[in-house]
């Protein structure tokens, strides 16, 4: 892991904020700003210290944070909200898809967007599943929660896991859009 590697901030009521370079979180860390929660593999070197860049930090004050109370509708989100999983047949997503199609009135709204394969995607196309007899393998809702707030970051660290409820984490695979 090189410093610039990205390390998970936390409040200091251990609520999820937001992710910042390992470098960023070792200058919370030096400034007395941050206190490391988990530690990262590259140490880094000074004449006089040597500190290991952490993986998670926690803020030493408690930061008011005005958030929406809705998480935003991204590509990113719905993917790891169904876990990158078709929600139709369960193969590997590639794209999203409207349940009710936003031809015949369905809204874009977590309710209504899955992620889906390119197969059942095409074959789908502008009907709705109860017209090809199709079931949903879960029922997409809003995910919620502060820690589906880092959902957007680059790569979500399996060493994030403790703190980060309700966000899929793969220890193999990283949460990222596929191609």
């Amino acid at each position: 892991m090189a410093s610039n590697d990205p390390a998970l901030v936390l409040n200091a009521s251990y609520e999820p904020l937001c992710v910042v370079s390992g470098r960023r979180a070792a200058v919370l860390v030096l400034t007395a700003k941050a206190v490391a929660v988990a530690a990262g593999d590259t140490v880094l070197h000074s004449e006089r210290r040597a500190l290991t860049v952490p993986v998670v930090v926690r803020l030493s004050r408690f930061v008011k944070v005005p958030y929406r109370a809705t998480v935003p509708l991204t590509r990113k989100a719905v993917f790891a909200r169904d876990g990158g999983r078709c929600l139709y047949c369960g193969a590997a997503a590639t794209s999203l898809d409207h349940v009710v199609p936003k031809s015949r009135g369905g809204p874009h709204t977590w309710e209504n967007v899955v992620s889906a394969c390119s197969r059942c995607n095409h074959i789908k196309a502008d009907r709705g599943i109860a017209e090809l007899g199709w079931r949903l393998r879960a029922t997409p809702t809003a995910p919620t929660g502060a820690a589906w707030r880092v959902v957007g970051a680059r790569r979500v660290d399996p060493r994030w896991r403790p703190w980060l409820d309700g966000v899929p984490v793969d220890e193999d695979e990283v949460l990222e859009e596929p191609a």
